[in-house]
């Protein structure tokens, strides 16, 4: 990528109002850092223009609402808005109905291992987007773990808790080094930090969902 147009920063601003009120999970840290870093991460390794406006954009149908998908295609086009419907496990409408803690975990396997078997078979662009989005987090995550403050209760923040999230992690990992996505390498080397600072063994990955385990969500298709 030579230079970045007009378009991307569109999208900047498109992101810094969609997620105006959003902070990170347990922080005060506005999430418009999130999607900053995953843009820049794409940018760093090599991604397109197309590619670093969906980073920008990834979570603003999962975080935000189910009408940004048209929104987005309108602004910036069929290939932004595919790589943001891949990256998306599930719509903001749709997690707002999982009231109920329970409800809301088993929701969380099936979505991520429907999520994993979509991931295997992604298009290449999808896939660049998708490892920068989880090595963001898995560094904010390890950052957690390494500050005394915090510690192994970052996985309180998670539906999966910290076995799940491991593991979730975990496949991820297998799915990009399978795939030879160039941050693989980055992502393995983050999942395994993450391990040891959980004073967890790395295990088997979590199990993606056949074809017709699959449920009719976003991302799922």
């Amino acid at each position: 990528m030579n230079s970045l147009s007009d378009r991307f920063s569109r999208a900047v601003d498109y992101a810094r109002i969609a997620h105006a009120r959003q902070r990170r999970k347990g922080t005060d840290v506005p999430y418009l850092s999130h999607v900053l870093g995953v843009a820049a991460l794409v940018i760093e390794f090599g991604g397109d223009e197309d590619q670093a406006i969906a980073a920008l954009l990834h979570d603003t149908i999962e975080d935000c609402g189910q009408a940004h998908e048209s929104m987005i295609r309108a602004l910036f086009g069929e290939a932004v808005v595919d790589i943001v419907i891949a990256c998306t496990d599930v719509s903001a409408e749709a997690r707002a109905a999982d009231a109920n803690p329970e409800v809301a975990r088993s929701n969380w396997y099936a979505r991520k291992r429907a999520h994993l078997a979509n991931t295997i078979d992604a298009d290449d662009s999808v896939l660049l987007v998708s490892a920068c989005e989880k090595l963001h987090n898995a560094r904010a995550i390890i950052q957690d773990l390494e500050n005394p403050a915090i510690g192994p209760a970052v996985f309180d923040r998670f539906n999966g808790g910290c076995e799940g999230t491991l593991g979730y992690y975990q496949s991820l990992a297998h799915v990009f080094a399978t795939r030879n996505v160039v941050v693989a390498g980055e992502f393995d080397h983050a999942v395994g930090r993450m391990h040891e600072l959980a004073g967890r063994r790395q295990r088997l990955p979590l199990r993606p969902l056949e074809d017709n385990e699959r449920p009719h969500a976003i991302g799922c298709h």
